[in-house]
């Protein structure tokens, strides 16, 4: 069908020329996010305004300047981003700048909804032994073991196919067993149970990711039969002679349908032409360590804790890299770093000095920033240790680790401020899988640090992944499912029997030069991007590029990773304004509101005092005004909590019932809050700094979000839900009437509070006897031992 559009497609070009491209993540953007496209030409001229239309009602929802035009890229003259992130409305969108317009794309809290559980698919589809997608077993003849003392039959059956061949290598497998296991654990709420421990249909008890797991971490066991003896790698490129399915292999090795199992021996290895450079055990010992001892914790399995220990003794038995052994080709994983996977099992056992010592010896990973790097040379990319060991760290040292992730975000970003892309990847050999990696790394800094400088560049190296490249496909096979995605892999499954890969992250666009001298490939058909390749790089969805098109296992756990932390970190958007923070962290914001009532204020601050918690307040204009309430809240500025306006004279903004209709005009508005914000002033608030702004009754729709926006402010407000806000009813309103002891059930029956803006209000009619402000200190104390920590509104936000 691709194939079908692309002769279309080039049917109306010879008809109209077409010189101008808008690049999107085809997924589409969050409400909160960052949210920027590239306009790219093979002209000069860079638009100076873009547009942000409404696909259903034709209307232009926003006009905004282009930024500055950034130059050449890739095959294009001129390049700019058009950055849109202060709109928030969702619904479905295109961009356009005169004639030319970007595909359709969501604004949504649920863009990423589903994306994980859907990349689980190729996983399952990769598995060795019994294979759900195919219903059939293969390999299970595994194997005989080479350059061992064993002679007999090694039973290693089962784990994941390593690509589209059908090797299988403990390195990249044990990487991804591991971010499977630590996205379950950082996200659980992103996946689903609707699969059996097999793959089959049907829900067992357990996260399907966790069952994907697990299904990695027990042929890892088998690998590692004894605590001396651990196996690197199934198989090796006599596999590479031709495409068939996986239970069609046959007799490459000489042995029947058994296939040869390399020991880890420490030193180079190849029985055919070529070998490896291997110098010790401890890249791949430490992966097993980190994967057995995360297995542990979530399973609560002793055997597996054994496993961790025994294979990091293994490791520091052994320092040095294990490399995967080459046969008659030169192509092998050049693993040339070990000091990393070593800090992360030191790190996951809890041995802290260990750690340290070996974070100290790779501080940055070493092909942040640069131009080029051997294949795998630097694997697994970045260096999980360092947020497990910042993790369980306070002080100077955690600093430390986080301005090792700082040093190589700002080398990359040295690289890519000055491309419209942001693009500072290079484009070797699974240059997506390093893309991917990266943009954690990016997630793991702004998580540990609070820092959003390179949220920008996160966002972009994700949006390459989807779409915001040159070429403007999707690097996911299906992904969208209404997108630009890879049609022709360089896959057996897709070629022969024309099976889906769902869920695949392919290899992804490499240096021209590096294809140009790549052995064995021939496209087999008409090049649709031949537009987009350039001198700098290629990408082709053609099944004989095995550079470009080839899924990988281990890029799509990693991606699986990413895409679970996408889904769980998006605030929630209600009306354009922000009702929850970032899901994936046990913060919770404490807010008060006041208007008339504010009696509160003195048992509120001492609670909060008592606590060390700092929380925000955000009052009318005739409370700061009150002189019995000003010396309480002068005392809150100074201790430093947030304040903030809720406007002056507590106008109801719209109606209850139609909350599109408004009842004041915009003029009105911005009247009243400019008047709340000078009664701040007056009692020698610095409002320069004030941004966050809770609407009187909690009560607003898109409108008086678009207008808070114009004033510099965005509308926050309680979590929908948590019931704290009903603290102000009071026995007269019968029905609707809450106690304390109802708001207090109602806000722990929540259950996951991470990222909740909780609302309080410092004070109530007098008709109301109990003041649930009074529980404060049991609530706050309950909530610190469950986990969770306290952040002003800012904090939450940041």
């Amino acid at each position: 069908m691709k194939k079908l559009l692309l002769l279309l497609l080039l049917l109306t070009i010879k008809i109209t020329v077409h010189a101008d491209w808008i690049r999107i993540n085809q997924l589409g953007y969050t409400p909160a996010g960052s949210k920027v496209a590239v306009w790219c030409s093979k002209e000069q001229n860079a638009p100076a305004y873009f547009e942000l239309v409404d696909a259903h009602s034709g209307k232009v929802v926003l006009k905004s300047k282009a930024n500055a035009a950034a130059g050449s890229y890739g095959p294009f003259t001129q390049t700019c981003r058009l950055n849109f992130s202060g709109f928030h409305t969702p619904g479905l969108y295109y961009l356009q700048t005169g004639k030319t317009r970007s595909a359709t794309f969501p604004i949504s809290n649920t863009v990423y909804k589903g994306a994980a559980d859907f990349c689980l698919r190729y996983m399952r589809q990769q598995r060795s032994g019994f294979n759900p997608f195919l219903k059939d077993s293969c390999h299970t003849h595994d194997g005989f073991p080479v350059y061992s003392p064993d002679t007999t039959f090694v039973p290693v059956s089962g784990g994941w196919h390593d690509a589209s061949d059908y090797l299988q290598y403990a390195t990249t497998s044990a990487n991804a067993t591991w971010h499977l296991l630590a996205a379950y654990r950082d996200f659980p709420g992103a996946f689903t149970d609707t699969l059996r421990a097999n793959g089959l249909p049907g829900s067992n008890g357990t996260a399907d990711v966790l069952d994907e797991a697990k299904w990695g971490l027990e042929w890892l066991l088998k690998m590692y039969p004894q605590d001396d003896r651990m196996y690197n790698q199934i198989g090796d490129d006599r596999d590479h002679q031709g495409m068939r399915i996986p239970r069609q292999d046959t007799n490459f090795y000489g042995r029947g349908l058994q296939r040869p199992v390399y020991l880890c021996t420490g030193k180079p290895q190849g029985l055919m032409k070529y070998q490896n450079r291997s110098t010790g055990i401890a890249s791949t010992a430490g992966k097993f360590s980190s994967c057995f001892a995360l297995g542990a914790r979530l399973l609560a399995d002793t055997m597996l804790a054994h496993k961790a220990l025994a294979a990091y003794q293994l490791g520091i038995a052994y320092p040095g890299v294990c490399q995967t052994a080459p046969g008659r080709s030169p192509y092998f994983y050049e693993e040339d770093n070990w000091t990393d996977d070593m800090e992360l099992a030191s790190a996951s056992l809890g041995n802290i000095q260990d750690a340290w010592s070996f974070a100290e010896q790779e501080p940055v990973t070493p092909w942040l920033g640069k131009d080029t790097a051997r294949h795998y040379q630097w694997y697994p990319f970045i260096n999980p240790g360092h947020a497990e060991l910042a993790r369980q760290l306070k002080g100077a040292q955690r600093d430390t680790l986080i301005q090792y992730y700082k040093r190589g975000i700002e080398r990359v970003w040295r690289k890519a401020s000055g491309n419209a892309f942001h693009r500072g990847i290079p484009f070797i050999w699974c240059s997506n899988n390093l893309t991917t990696a990266f943009a954690i790394q990016c997630y793991w800094y702004r998580q540990l640090s609070g820092d959003q400088s390179y949220l920008e560049l996160e966002q972009a190296s994700f949006d390459w992944l989807f779409g915001c490249n040159p070429w403007g496909t999707s690097m996911v096979y299906g992904l969208p499912a209404n997108g630009d995605t890879p049609a022709d892999p360089h896959s057996s499954l897709s070629h022969l029997k024309n099976y889906p890969l769902d869920g695949g992250l392919v290899d992804g666009p490499v240096y021209t030069n590096i294809f140009k001298n790549l052995i064995g490939i021939q496209l087999q058909d008409a090049d649709e991007y031949a537009d987009f390749q350039s001198s700098l790089a290629v990408y082709h969805d053609d099944f004989g590029d095995y550079s470009t098109n080839e899924p990988t296992m281990d890029g799509t756990a990693v991606l699986i990773y990413l895409l679970a932390a996408q889904e769980s970190a998006t605030r929630t958007i209600t009306q354009g304004g922000i009702t929850r923070g970032d899901s994936s962290l046990k913060n919770i914001s404490l807010v008060f509101t006041a208007h008339e009532f504010a009696e509160g204020l003195p048992s509120i601050a001492k609670a909060l005092e008592q606590q060390k918690v700092k929380a925000s307040f955000f009052f009318t204009g005739k409370c700061y005004a009150t002189p019995a309430f000003q010396p309480y809240i002068r005392k809150l500025y100074q201790q430093g909590h947030y304040l903030g306006p809720h406007s002056d004279q507590h106008l109801l903004y719209c109606d209850w019932k139609k909350r599109d209709s408004l009842l004041v005009t915009q003029q009105q508005f911005s009247v009243d809050i400019h008047t709340n914000l000078a009664k701040m002033r007056a009692l020698g608030i610095d409002t320069s700094q004030v941004r966050y702004f809770i609407p009187p009754y909690e009560w607003w729709n898109n409108s008086i979000a678009e207008w808070s926006a114009a004033e510099g402010l965005q509308i926050v407000s309680f979590t929908p839900g948590t019931g704290s806000n009903a603290d102000y009813t009071y026995p007269e309103m019968v029905a609707a009437y809450k106690s304390n002891a109802d708001v207090y059930r109602s806000v722990k029956r929540f259950g996951n509070l991470n990222g909740v803006i909780l609302l309080i209000h410092a004070g109530t009619d007098p008709r109301r006897k109990e003041k649930f402000y009074t529980l404060l200190p049991k609530l706050i104390s309950e909530l610190k031992k469950e986990g969770y920590q306290f952040k002003k509104i800012d904090e939450l936000l940041q």
